[in-house]
């Protein structure tokens, strides 16, 4: 998929409004704003994928947050959860620095591309089984159109179901884990816990539990070992999210 093609679909799932409930609670959040940035303007819309167009890793989060990624139109910018993840993948050679503000703010990706199985921010941060299904054909679509990825990076149980529904379910059906792995249609599902607060400052996932997650992913791609992390600000390559 050229990224023509990749900016329409980004462009589809910003307009989509399927369904009620989330569009109008992404909505509100973006009216009523958090009193910390009340004088910030929201997205308040679906949020698109993020990062190389040629990607041998997809990472998959759950949703959007309201007072993330719902305020700043990029997937995990913007909030702790996003803090967490950037920084590992910037100390494995996949972005170009380990902050992710705004869209505005320098932020690239390679050979990586985060998306979410859920594109709205869903109240309680808990979308319907509904709501899931409806949206996983956005998800469907890029996948597919990525055919290079070779690993799809689960962050959390509900990415991990999403990725089995795309890649196909053995019976039984594999269990979540941290650093669970299968192989399904020619590719690598790779399970981590959420980069939540909850996860990280209880100590469930700790920067070393993530790094080791993706220099699997890297083995599993047969990527070799992470290049040495660029100086911040570093160009990494020409290619945007």
């Amino acid at each position: 998929m050229t990224r023509d093609e990749l900016r329409a679909l980004d462009r589809e799932i910003v307009s989509c409004r399927a369904c009620p409930r989330l569009v109008a609670w992404r909505e509100e959040v973006a009216r009523t704003k958090r009193r910390s940035y009340a004088d910030e303007p929201y997205w308040g819309r679906p949020i698109p994928g993020f990062g190389d167009p040629a990607p041998w890793v997809l990472a998959v989060g759950l949703a959007p947050a309201a007072h993330g990624a719902n305020r700043t139109g990029r997937v995990f910018t913007g909030d702790r959860s996003g803090d967490f993840l950037f920084a590992a993948l910037h100390r494995a050679g996949l972005a170009s620095q380990p902050q992710a503000t705004g869209r505005d703010d320098g932020l690239r990706l390679d050979g990586c591309r985060v998306t979410a199985a859920v594109r709205c921010a869903p109240p309680g941060n808990r979308p319907t089984p509904e709501e899931r299904s409806r949206c996983l054909p956005f998800l469907r679509r890029e996948l597919d159109a990525l055919g290079s990825v070779r690993v799809v990076l689960a962050l959390g149980a509900l990415a991990w179901d999403a990725g089995l529904r795309l890649l196909g379910t053995p019976r039984p059906a594999p269990r979540f884990g941290h650093g669970a792995e299968v192989r399904l249609d020619g590719r690598w599902l790779l399970g981590s816990y959420h980069p939540s607060q909850q996860n990280t400052f209880t100590g469930r996932l700790t920067p070393a539990m993530l790094d080791e997650v993706l220099a699997r992913a890297r083995s599993l791609a047969g990527r070799g070992s992470a290049p040495e992390a660029p100086p911040r600000g570093t160009p990494t390559d020409t290619r945007w999210g």
